[in-house]
């Protein structure tokens, strides 16, 4: 089989790459080059392409460059931008996975005569009588599931995850076995196009749409403060309000970048029976109509946070609504829920305002 190992220069598709090569198969190196700017993230910089190409030497097999920063500008760095216009807290990780590591990606695998692709990401797929599932990766610490969960069962078919059962212990032993020069790389960290050395997320949003302060109100509607900039606020957030003065914590429960203005109130209030879910995808029709159906799933609202029991799912106009089995911290608009069944990913979509 022709595969075309997806290696960003980390360790993880380091390993998967050589894993590939030595079940037989005819494998081909490319790093996706995306973000054209400053990163200081170890995700996306010309010393990970190097990393990735000197490691193709290392298994002698041929090594490529795709160019897809062009798709990364307008897929993911555009859309982060105005969603922080419209008091959203997007998950650009996601929306790469989405549009470029993979639909993109495999696309251009299949156009060249590949088979399938590989990655290093931490997730298995499963075998089951309906089709392929991603399944959550045996090291729980390091799973990545939750931020592929858009993968249909259809790109699952051409997907391989070599190192899903393997412990990131296990990993790097294999990297330091093989003598490959990634074996000690220290993993990626944050936002790729987000440089802490160049002022951060204020920075980077403020060169592109300015920044507006805002006033910080109460339930009543009293000003308690003012903040320097609105779009940079999400809801849950407590720090960076001043409005804890009096010793009682406060959370934002409501942005209104148009309005220009943050309610704030007590954590209970951010705790609610549900949400809504727009951009909804399915790993296929089984999986939506089991979703729909079970009453035993449950939702992970972050990539590492703790599962939470779901009560029952409804399909309304443009997607869905989650009742929880109990009340539950809300998750900022923008920000995408998972449902799974045990380790198994049915679905998941993006948290909309109801």
């Amino acid at each position: 089989m022709r595969v075309l190992a997806a290696m960003s220069g980390g360790v993880d598709s380091s390993v998967a790459a050589a894993l590939v090569r030595d079940e037989g198969h005819e494998v081909v190196g490319v790093t996706m080059r995306l973000w054209g700017g400053p990163s200081d993230s170890g995700c996306c910089s010309v010393s990970d392409v190097d990393d990735a190409r000197r490691v193709a030497q290392q298994l002698d097999i041929e090594h490529l460059v795709f160019n897809f920063s062009e798709d990364f500008d307008r897929q993911v760095v555009g859309p982060y931008v105005d969603d922080h216009v419209r008091g959203l807290t997007p998950n650009p990780c996601i929306e790469c996975n989405r549009h470029l590591k993979f639909s993109r990606l495999l696309d251009r695998a299949l156009a060249l005569g590949f088979d399938a692709i590989a990655t290093g990401h931490h997730a298995r797929i499963e075998r089951t009588a309906t089709g392929p599932r991603l399944a959550r990766a045996a090291d729980r610490a390091k799973d990545q599931s939750y931020v592929l969960h858009m993968l249909d069962a259809a790109c699952l078919e051409r997907l391989l995850l070599p190192i899903g059962s393997m412990t990131k212990d296990e990993v790097r032993a294999r990297a330091t076995a093989l003598g490959l020069r990634t074996a000690t790389k220290p993993d990626s960290q944050d936002v790729c196009f987000i440089t802490r050395t160049d002022g951060g997320r204020s920075t980077f949003l403020g060169d592109r749409i300015g920044l507006h302060p805002a006033d910080v109100v109460d339930a009543d509607g009293t000003r308690l403060g003012r903040i320097d900039a609105v779009e940079l606020v999400t809801i849950g957030q407590r720090r960076g309000l001043g409005v804890g003065i009096d010793g009682r914590p406060r959370y934002a429960v409501e942005v209104d970048v148009p309005g220009r203005r943050i309610r704030v109130g007590d954590v209970g209030e951010l705790d609610v029976d549900g949400e809504r879910l727009g951009s909804v995808t399915w790993v296929d029709a089984a999986a939506r109509a089991h979703a729909l159906a079970a009453d035993d799933l449950v939702g992970q609202t972050s990539a590492h946070g703790a599962v939470v029991p779901v009560a029952s799912i409804t399909a309304v106009d443009g997607g869905v609504d989650i009742d929880w089995a109990r009340p539950t911290r809300r998750v900022a608009p923008g920000q995408s829920i998972v449902l799974y069944d045990g380790d198994l990913v049915l679905g998941g979509g993006i948290v909309t305002p109801r």
